[in-house]
């Protein structure tokens, strides 16, 4: 045989080992359907015919989008909408022998990691009412990373993130979310609207009350001042009748005519002041000299009640 056909046949012996491994994947070798070993990225050469690449893994993030329905507690269908982002957990042989041997296929993989997932869903739901679910959402996907983490770390992956992008419900659940929505809003608008007319009567009641106040300080204050007034008057008239008494007795004048000069200066006063009002007076001398004595007696009255104190 010649020379060349052997060198041409281990050339083609030696191309036929050769295979390439891209980046982000990780190569798993079997010698005779047992595992031999991983390779890198990059151009690897592997025994012919003997070895064998039995799986391609890739080390890179995977997502997957899952929609189900899961049952509250009050027994409402409740519709999910979510994301789900995995990857290996490293490359450690340990973990890759996982992953390669753990499944049959890769569709294998993706039914269990889907139904795990629906499955801690469903129980976390069933758990809930209707009407909190809306509001669980950050705890519910707290609760499904924790039961699910453990077991897909038996796998060989991690749990990168959890997003459940859309909650709905059966479209008369809806109808009756939107109304109780609507009637929450027109109560809180309510009690709005009557907090703020409490206030403005509370504010006006203030107002009123206080301009009442200061009124009533106001008049007091000018009562006050009227009846300093009309007592300083008093106190000058008395001055002056008395020194005008003391003045006339020193001369040895009768004092009746202090009472004339008094009664002729109110007859005076009300016909000058008057404002239609009509005052019956007797103007004449038998009425003043009547009126006279009356003011006497009450004087000569009030000087013994004066002397008896």
């Amino acid at each position: 045989m010649p020379i060349y056909y052997v060198i041409g046949g281990i050339i083609i012996l030696i191309l036929s080992g050769l295979y390439t491994v891209n980046q982000g994947t990780i190569v798993v070798i079997t010698l005779f359907g047992k595992y031999q070993r991983t390779a890198g990225p990059g151009l690897r050469l592997k025994i012919p015919f003997l070895e064998k690449v039995y799986k391609r893994i890739s080390s890179q993030n995977q997502s997957i989008e899952m929609e189900f329905q899961a049952v509250t507690i009050d027994q409402a269908n409740v519709y999910f909408k979510s994301m789900l982002l995995y990857s290996v957990m490293d490359e450690n042989e340990e973990t890759i022998k996982k992953v390669a041997f753990k499944f049959i296929s890769n569709k294998d993989l993706m039914q269990a990691l889907i139904r795990t997932i629906e499955g801690s869903i469903r129980s976390y739901v069933a758990s809930q009412k209707q009407s909190e679910i809306l509001g669980l959402r950050h705890e519910l996907v707290e609760s499904v990373k924790e039961q699910i983490d453990h077991t897909l770390e038996s796998w060989g992956y991690h749990l990168l993130d959890l997003q459940i992008n859309d909650i709905t419900f059966d479209s008369a659940i809806m109808e009756s979310m939107s109304k109780v929505v609507a009637s929450n809003n027109l109560k809180a608008a309510a009690e709005n609207e009557g907090q703020a007319l409490l206030i403005t009567k509370t504010k006006a009641a203030e107002a009123e009350g206080n301009a009442i106040k200061i009124a009533a300080m106001a008049e007091k204050e000018a009562a006050m001042l009227r009846g300093q007034g009309v007592a300083l008057f008093r106190q000058e008239v008395a001055k002056g009748m008395t020194e005008a008494a003391e003045q006339m007795q020193q001369a040895n004048l009768d004092t009746n005519v202090i009472l004339f000069s008094m009664w002729t200066e109110a007859i005076k006063n009300f016909a000058e002041y008057g404002k239609g009002n009509t005052i019956f007076l007797d103007g004449s001398p038998q009425g003043m000299e009547h009126t006279m004595r009356q003011i006497q007696a009450m004087m000569t009255e009030k000087e013994g009640l004066n002397k008896k104190k």
